[in-house]
């Protein structure tokens, strides 16, 4: 059938609410088109991603809508920008980027989205419920929403964010959708050491694997322990939506749509079924490491944007140790969660150890880490299935546990016992 539109959406479209909102609609409407939508649907919010500059066309789009007057008509968070506004010093860029970065960001501030520039809009307090309706951008925001907090967005990209917030409505297709949601591919994990299960470093490393597999169906993860923290849910999203187009995906016991395997397959339990092995794992993990050099040169955490609790096991296996002299230790995070860390000291805390936080931006999208002597390690698989081809460096993927280590000792230490096979 058509797409068939309400009187409120053919009135944006004739453009009595202006311009900018007629251009919005437009955009909303071919997409739901191409989608093959029947009708809109109505959203409570949405998360920008087109506010990062990846040039003219960009911020040629955004200054458009807000010369003519656009307006977001739902609350509207920010993605990370180009720039950390507050540690500007850190920018490594030429002042022609760093102008245009600037004015993109200040176009997306005059339609009233929020100035709150991170990628785990997820952990500030405000957040979608089970069951409501948002558009949202930026691949691991997306994954979070429909797995861990039962939202429904479809993958929405640049331009079609802001075009949704504007209108506040979206396609009624795709993830918005039960029948998309159920899975189709399941991953068991049971075959896997519940030692290396208890471990943070574990799933990351099951994304990575997963989201190689899986391209753009829903997979549901068996055999894991139950009530898995957000943090460890958000490692496994970020990570199949870099190695793969994970948008969604379900653990039974841990997401809210999956209370048993049957549920979350929408009752019917695929035969596509995968057994995940330790030695698969290890395979993973080492398809995000591209050095064998020892010396350390940096170590960059928080992709996505580092939570509180995750800072509170950084400050943990710190101690009153120092980053070494040759080692150079970023954290990246939202505002919001650094404002957590000034009121309970611990931003001094990191500064004294040697570590630098990075705010409103992230370091493998942004030129803001010195010049790096050595291998960079991380404990995010986003990071280091990006930083390569970004940044030209050579990386090593372990466990934060493993990163802290290595950053003090100023060489590349890794715990190669948690992956043996019992």
């Amino acid at each position: 059938m058509p797409l068939t539109l309400d009187a409120r959406d053919q009135a944006l479209l004739d453009g009595t609410a202006g311009p900018a909102a007629a251009l919005a609609m437009r955009v909303v409407v071919r997409t739901a088109e191409s989608m093959e939508a029947e009708q809109l649907l109505d959203i409570t919010g949405a998360h920008i991603d087109s506010c990062l500059y990846h040039g003219q066309a960009g911020l040629d789009f955004a200054q458009r809508l807000a010369d003519d007057g656009a307006q977001v008509s739902v609350p509207t968070t920010l993605n990370v920008s180009s720039l950390d506004l507050l540690h500007p010093e850190l920018y490594r860029g030429d002042d022609h980027t760093r102008d245009q970065a600037r004015a993109l960001m200040n176009a997306y501030e005059a339609m009233g989205c929020e100035p709150t520039w991170t990628c785990a809009p997820y952990q500030m307090d405000a957040r979608p419920r089970l069951g409501e309706h948002v558009a949202w951008a930026e691949s691991n925001a997306i994954v979070f929403a429909n797995a861990v907090l039962g939202a429904r967005t479809h993958r929405y990209g640049d331009f079609l964010d802001i075009a949704a917030a504007i209108t506040g409505r979206a396609p009624a297709a795709g993830l918005h959708l039960d029948t998309a949601r159920h899975a189709t591919i399941v991953f068991d994990v049971s075959a896997v050491p519940a030692k290396l299960l208890d471990l943070d470093v574990a799933y990351p490393v099951i994304g990575h694997h997963i989201g190689k597999l899986v391209g753009s169906a829903v997979p549901v993860i068996v055999g894991a322990p139950a009530g898995l923290s957000e943090d460890r849910l958000k490692a496994i999203g970020s990570a199949g939506a870099s190695s793969g187009s994970l948008a969604m995906f379900h653990v039974v016991g841990s997401t809210p749509e999956a209370p048993d395997l049957e549920t979350a397959c929408g009752g019917r339990v695929p035969t596509d079924r995968h057994m995940i092995t330790v030695a698969a794992l290890r395979t993973a993990r080492d398809q995000l490491t591209t050095s064998t050099n020892a010396k350390l040169g940096a170590i960059s955490l928080g992709t996505p944007h580092y939570s509180v609790p995750e800072f509170a096991r950084l400050i943990e296996l710190l101690r009153d140790r120092r980053i070494h002299p040759d080692v150079h230790a970023y954290v990246n995070t939202g505002r919001s969660v650094a404002h957590e860390l000034d009121l309970r000291g611990w931003s001094t805390r990191l500064a004294d150890a040697g570590v630098q936080l990075v705010t409103d931006t992230c370091t493998y999208i942004t030129p803001v880490m010195a010049d790096i002597h050595g291998t960079a390690m991380t404990d995010s698989a986003k990071w280091a299935y990006y930083a390569p081809g970004n940044l030209g460096l050579d990386v090593t993927f372990g466990s934060v546990e493993d990163c802290v280590e290595s950053a003090v000792r100023g060489e590349v230490v890794r715990d190669e016992g948690v992956w043996a096979d019992a």
